[in-house]
């Protein structure tokens, strides 16, 4: 498949040091039966015909560090959210703290239809701090944007990286590396990674599948050999 394997493989993965916080429900929002045009009480917006739309992961933002809030509030109100968060060690009135937090300072992911994610978005009464984070796109001299849509299987690579985060082996950057958005896009299929797409690529001395979710962020994988990999 035209992948260099290394000599042999990290033969130790650091523990886990990187959580996530996750809720589903099977309908973000439900079936609206009575009258048509029922506004949600949160925020006044029509919910007729959201469950005939095609849901998807949305990148959102928030300001002030806020997004544990408004995930939460996703989540209380029936919805479903990503939140990547990492433990760390803090000083706390001069004592050392493992301390849980954003592994993507003000973003986070939740799934739903445009309308029903938007629910929350324009809910100015609740969540005034809550905005989608747009991909910008340049028509002629206009440029234009649009929520930033996340593919369904880069969500799930990301959780999967995430969960096995350590300092010294996986990646998680709010930056591009540019190498991971072109290449030999593959599988793994075994191992701690097993599940991760994405584009197969020697960085800082080990070959790694990495992601690039558009203008956002990049993860990478720890070492993964040859062996464990296919193309897709």
């Amino acid at each position: 498949m035209g992948i260099t394997a290394d000599a042999s493989m990290d033969a130790n993965i650091l523990e886990d040091t990187c959580s996530s916080h996750i809720g589903f429900t099977s309908n973000v929002l439900p079936e609206v039966q009575t009258p048509p045009e029922e506004k949600n009480s949160q925020t006044g917006v029509s919910t007729r015909n959201v469950h005939k739309q095609t849901e998807h992961w949305y990148a959102l933002r928030t300001t002030y560090g806020r997004e544990k809030k408004a995930h939460d509030f996703i989540i209380a109100h029936e919805g479903t959210a990503f939140l990547p968060t990492i433990m760390v060690e803090k000083v706390i009135k001069g004592k050392k703290k493992s301390v849980e937090v954003s592994r993507l300072p003000n973003i986070f992911f939740a799934y739903g239809t445009e309308e029903a994610i938007k629910t929350f978005v324009y809910d100015n009464v609740n969540l005034p701090y809550l905005r989608f984070y747009y991909k910008h796109t340049h028509n002629g001299a206009r440029i234009e944007k649009t929520p930033l849509i996340v593919p369904d299987n880069q969500i799930r690579s990301l959780q999967i990286i995430c969960n096995h985060e350590s300092s010294n082996d996986v990646i998680v950057l709010n930056d591009e590396i540019q190498k991971f958005k072109i290449g030999e896009k593959v599988r793994v299929l075994n191992g701690a990674f097993a599940g991760v797409e994405g584009v197969v690529a020697r960085f800082q001395g080990q070959q790694r599948v990495g992601i690039v979710i558009d203008g956002l962020l990049t993860a990478v994988t720890a070492y993964v050999p040859s062996a464990f990999l296919e193309k897709s």
